[in-house]
């Protein structure tokens, strides 16, 4: 097999990349006998499905019609936390006087350099997910586009493979909204965005949620002019306010320009740049970038796969599943992106575990008893996990939450990272921890303890009594327990004790 599967820009680093992902010399294994598993997809999901049945015993068959790695290796989390790891060195380097320490003359950032260690990185980590990896794992890997021609029957590179049971884990990609001249003018999406060479000396960032928050904030750290334009009146919108309060606040200090309530009417390319015309209030207005980052918007990679012929069904927001991860043929089962309203990877390493499960032990595993965190990764970080007050209220649960202001933990303050806050939602009268919120430099490394206290039952009784080494800004999160223990020292208890204490005496 050959292939003309290429990443840009294509240097030496992007070509060592693709000859992990997707070897152009690569020959796909003669289909003998029916697998027990198919795997449609090489992403998260995909790679996960199909080293866990492979390591139970399993035949299983790998199809991706592109790279090995998916979006999170590809075009996601690796390089964009490559990206962000570098603004937030340059941004260090500009505030280090506050702690004492004088650089020689102004901090520069060096793009292109920039970009270059993004793709080592990215190269660096890519072996993990290649095609010779999985065929040591006993993996038969098929690279091309595959098509279901039948209930258990699928098409791929020539071949006809037939299966026990297959997992459709073929992700989503970005979207464009239906802007007129956007398409025409030339945008940016998550994904193309790790291409550049060269920075924009003005960039436009279409949308305030986590992809637009982080981009926008990593490009202004670069030294772009950003502007941010989000519809509603906020960023991040489906977080707890007092946190969106917190990261907004932090866009704004380095530099990003935060318009709300707008909507981008039209683009055209003008005489010095692309022309933005946003309509806000009723009125039009217009803005000019040299580059336009589109952070929202993302659909289904279900085109092409014959899901009619699987007996698979569809909507506009991808497959159809149960909360077992099934689809309408019951040989048939999904994972990741492609039947989620979740787009993480983490999301998608868990739901293949389940479907991995349901599809090969008549296993009983649901989606909707995992608890999810997630994480958006601005300067501080907002992390959450668990129940939403609205979520719980929904429930019938009484709650009552629990906050801690980062200003008033040591380590914070010795850090010099006091924006931020811990906050705990917990079970009215029982302490049992729901869900919870965390805005620190950290927070996605933090929110973990809370996951696990809500997985395992835990309260926040709990929570107060186990030991946090000091000075760490988790300490924060005991400190929750220690605010709802004292909720516990009612008048009436105050009064018992009195009454012992004397009788002590």
């Amino acid at each position: 097999m050959t292939n003309s599967i290429t990443v840009l820009p294509e240097d030496a680093l992007n070509r060592e990349l693709v000859s992990l992902l997707a070897p152009r010399d690569w020959r796909n294994p003669q289909a003998a006998g029916r697998y027990k598993l198919v795997v449609l997809g090489g992403g998260t999901a995909g790679l996960v499905s199909a080293a866990g049945a492979a390591g139970l015993g399993a035949k299983v068959a790998l199809i991706e019609r592109h790279l090995l790695g998916g979006d999170c290796l590809v075009t996601g989390c690796v390089p964009s936390k490559s990206l962000l790891a570098a603004a937030r060195a340059a941004h260090d380097a500009r505030h280090a006087e506050r702690f004492g320490v004088r650089l020689p003359g102004p901090v520069a950032v060096d793009f292109a350099a920039v970009m270059q260690r993004m793709r080592a990185q990215r190269t660096a980590i890519a072996p993990h997910d290649s095609a010779r990896r999985f065929t040591e794992l006993g993996v038969d890997v098929y690279l091309g586009a595959a098509c279901f021609t039948g209930r258990d029957t699928l098409e791929v590179g020539g071949q006809t493979l037939r299966f026990t049971r297959a997992i459709i884990a073929t992700g989503a990609r970005a979207a464009l909204p239906p802007i007129p001249g956007l398409a025409e003018t030339g945008c940016l999406t998550n994904e193309s965005v790790f291409t550049l060479t060269e920075l924009p000396r003005r960039l436009a960032v279409l949308g305030g949620g986590p992809i637009g928050c982080e981009l926008a904030q990593a490009f202004a750290r670069f030294g772009s002019e950003v502007t941010l334009i989000e519809q509603g009146p906020t960023v991040l919108g489906r977080e707890d306010p007092d946190a969106a309060a917190l990261v907004q606040a932090a866009l704004a200090a380095d530099g990003v320009r935060l318009i709300f309530g707008a909507r981008l009417a039209a683009v055209q390319n003008g005489p010095t740049g692309k022309r933005l015309e946003l309509v806000r209030n009723g009125t039009t207005e217009s803005l000019e970038s040299d580059e336009i980052l589109v952070g929202v918007g993302r659909a289904p990679n279900i085109e092409n796969l014959g899901l009619q012929a699987a007996g698979v069904e569809h909507d506009a927001h991808g497959l159809v599943v149960t909360d077992r991860l099934a689809t309408a043929n019951p040989r048939i089962f999904a994972a990741g992106d492609v039947c989620s309203r979740y787009k993480f990877t983490h999301a998608a390493d868990a739901m293949a575990r389940i479907a991995l499960q349901n599809a090969l032990f008549f296993g009983r595993k649901r989606v909707s008893e995992l608890v999810l965190p997630w994480c958006t990764y601005t300067d501080p970080e907002l992390a959450h996990t668990g129940l939403t007050a609205a979520l719980a209220a929904e429930r019938g649960l009484a709650t009552e939450s629990f906050t801690v202001e980062l200003s008033g933990v040591d380590r914070a303050r010795l850090e010099g990272e006091t924006a931020g806050f811990v906050r705990v939602l917990a079970q009215r009268g029982s302490g049992r921890i729901l869900g919870g919120t965390i805005v620190a430099r950290h927070a996605g490394e933090l929110i973990s303890e809370l996951t696990l206290a809500i997985t395992s039952g835990a309260t926040l009784a709990t929570l107060g009594s186990t030991i946090h080494p000091y000075p760490t800004v988790a300490e924060a999160l005991k400190r929750t327990g220690d605010l709802y223990q004292r909720t516990r020292l009612t008048p009436s208890v105050q009064g018992w004790m009195r009454r012992w204490f004397r009788w002590r005496r």
